[in-house]
């Protein structure tokens, strides 16, 4: 059986879009726009078509991220990966709604978005055991990877590619070039 923490869960009200717990107060995603939606559909087809065998992908899937020493709260990826090892063992609601972090996460700007949040967000995921973070940035047109080690942008005429998961390469003109046609 999985591990449930302990501690007692921070908890939101759950609506459409989603809410998330972020810098101590409850706030609800954006409802996507045209960009956010390509971007996330663009994404969500290139990690699923590398994750084949390796574990599920999902769009707005609400984990229950617990970072060390803090209680456990709502955050929902507008993509993440989680890996066939670390949902060993779930079951039910608890792989419906995971207290385990996924492997991989991507957030998806909004015009909307605040600086401080998303940073908030970053720096929960990595603390929480999130592999890599991906940011991506639909007017800057670049896509930031974070992990432990520190973090790098991609841009135009690059190709984002990891060691951490290998074999995964996204061309960034290509993800790009969807918001074109």
């Amino acid at each position: 059986m999985a591990h449930v923490p302990e501690l007692d869960e921070i908890t939101v009200p759950e609506t459409e879009p989603e809410t998330e717990w972020i810098l101590g107060e409850a706030v609800q995603k954006v409802s996507p726009r045209r960009t956010h939606a390509v971007l996330q559909g663009a994404l969500a087809a290139e990690l699923r078509a590398w994750a084949r065998g390796r574990g599920s992908v999902g769009t707005e899937w609400r984990f229950r991220i617990t970072p060390p020493g803090e209680r456990p709260r709502p955050l929902v990826p507008d993509v993440a990966f989680l890996s066939n090892e670390r949902k060993a063992g779930l079951s039910g609601e608890l792989l419906e709604v995971p207290f385990v972090a996924p492997d991989l996460v991507i957030e998806i700007l909004s015009p909307g978005d605040r600086a401080d949040r998303v940073e908030s967000k970053r720096e929960i995921y990595l603390a929480a055991g999130v592999r890599l973070v991906l940011t991506v940035d639909p007017e800057a047109r670049t896509v930031q990877a974070d992990d432990t080690r520190g973090h790098t942008t991609f841009g135009r005429g690059e190709a984002f590619s990891s060691e951490t998961f290998p074999g995964l390469i996204v061309d960034i003109d290509r993800l790009f070039s969807e918001l074109d046609e």
